[in-house]
């Protein structure tokens, strides 16, 4: 199957999937459950990666996961998903969570995280994927921000490499 050389960030965005939780879906603490906010997450940034790479893809990692403020049985969460940038056979994808209470309209970003995907082919090994046109500023900064991360993601498993060596 061809796949285009290259996609837009919104061809394979998610803007305003919103969830609604119950009381089972809450902490101790009354707040929701962080377990479910990550469950959530994974599953949006597959749906993401998915669409983008036009195949099977699987969680590789998870950058970073930040619990920002909580969200309590009045919100309604809103979850938005995208692509921030694509090496070659794997792409990060940046989340965020906004708690809104429809009674005061008033919302407030509770989570943000970063999820790296890799995209299978045949006999599950890694595929070429189309690489991202960043357009706007913000797509921009992220498209940036994504090296950075990827540069410490390799330079934290060297640093670990060695130390494990030493021994």
């Amino acid at each position: 199957m061809d796949h285009p050389v290259s996609k837009k960030v919104h061809e394979s965005s998610v803007e305003d999937y919103t969830y609604r939780f119950f009381p089972n879906d809450l902490n101790s603490n009354g707040t929701v459950f962080g377990g479910l906010v990550m469950g959530l997450l994974d599953r949006l940034a597959l749906v993401v990666a998915e669409k983008h790479s036009g195949g099977t893809c699987v969680t590789a990692s998870v950058d970073a996961l930040n619990f920002l403020a909580p969200a309590g049985i009045e919100d309604h969460l809103i979850f938005k998903a995208a692509i921030n940038r694509v090496w070659n056979t794997s792409m990060e994808i940046g989340l965020k969570v906004i708690a809104h209470n429809p009674q005061t309209d008033q919302s407030r970003h509770i989570v943000s995280a970063y999820f790296t995907f890799v995209s299978l082919g045949e006999n599950q090994k890694p595929r070429k994927i189309p690489v991202i046109e960043p357009e706007t500023p913000s797509e921009k900064r992220r498209y940036a921000e994504a090296e950075i991360r990827r540069n410490l993601r390799f330079k934290h498993k060297e640093e670990i490499r060695k130390m494990r060596n030493k021994k």
